[in-house]
């Protein structure tokens, strides 16, 4: 059995590929949303944010031999939490992540955290499209709402973000509520609805479209302030499905010779 930390969709396409090679998991999610894919594929899985203390009281449950975690690239404390719960257990840990999309152009900035982000953004004047999600929208918040900036917030249709943008203070005129992904045509769209003047986006990679909006962004000649990835040292890291298989068949067969 393993434990299987699903953040994207991609890494849900992860956990089906593996079930369908036979190995048997739980897949974990932060939300119900989220796992409405695992549910269609007959996956089973736990919803919520596990602390370490969850996640070996899952492992020693179900006698998981394997954490698998294919995360967001930007839950660094729940990669964090599966290495040490991993370790705590004495099983090992392979880290998937989808291969980062590289861009050279000089209206790209890249920051290394939010708040660097949001610093930079501040001395800007027009339409600001935030697409970081919600979760660190308070610290944009605190630096972007001015009289001279128009923070314009793209996120998904959820009632809790929505409660979260009125007590910010985020006007519903200033909410881009959708769901992905997106064509590179409607970011464009986008943004020439809104007279967008600065992006700032993440670096997701491109199965999270960051490759779309960016590439709309430069297109139209907007800068684009680029939020790094968090620097973790993974264990076992991998950019292909192919690579996860190959490290779990290994692990596998590893355990299998010593139970002989």
């Amino acid at each position: 059995m393993i434990l299987f930390l699903a953040g994207t969709s991609d890494a849900r396409a992860l956990a089906i590929h593996l079930q369908n090679l036979g190995y048997p998991l739980i897949a974990t999610v932060v939300t119900e949303s989220a796992a409405e894919s695992l549910k269609a594929n007959d996956l089973s899985y736990l919803v919520g944010r596990l602390t370490v203390e969850d996640m070996i009281a899952q492992i020693q449950k179900h006698e998981m031999t394997c954490v698998v975690d294919a995360s967001h690239p930007y839950a660094e404390e729940a990669s964090k939490t599966a290495m040490e719960a991993a370790r705590a257990c004495g099983i090992p840990y392979i880290r998937y992540e989808r291969p980062n999309e590289e861009f050279v152009s000089p209206l790209i900035t890249e920051v290394e955290s939010y708040e660097d982000a949001a610093k930079l953004a501040q001395t800007h004047k027009g339409t600001v499209m935030l697409t970081t999600g919600s979760k660190t929208l308070e610290v944009f918040a605190k630096y972007l709402l001015r009289d001279e900036i128009r923070l314009l917030c793209r996120m998904l249709p959820n009632v809790g973000n929505m409660e979260k943008c009125d007590k910010l203070g985020i006007k519903q005129k200033d909410i881009i509520a959708i769901q992905g992904p997106f064509s590179e045509s409607l970011n464009k769209a986008l943004c020439e609805q809104y007279d967008v003047t600065l992006m700032i986006t993440k670096e997701s990679g491109k199965v999270g479209s960051v490759d779309e909006k960016i590439t709309a962004a430069l297109d139209l000649g907007i800068p684009v302030i680029l939020i790094k990835r968090p620097k973790v040292q993974y264990e076992n890291f991998c950019t292909s499905f192919e690579k996860v298989t190959q490290l779990l068949g290994g692990f596998i067969d590893e355990k299998s010779k010593h139970e002989l």
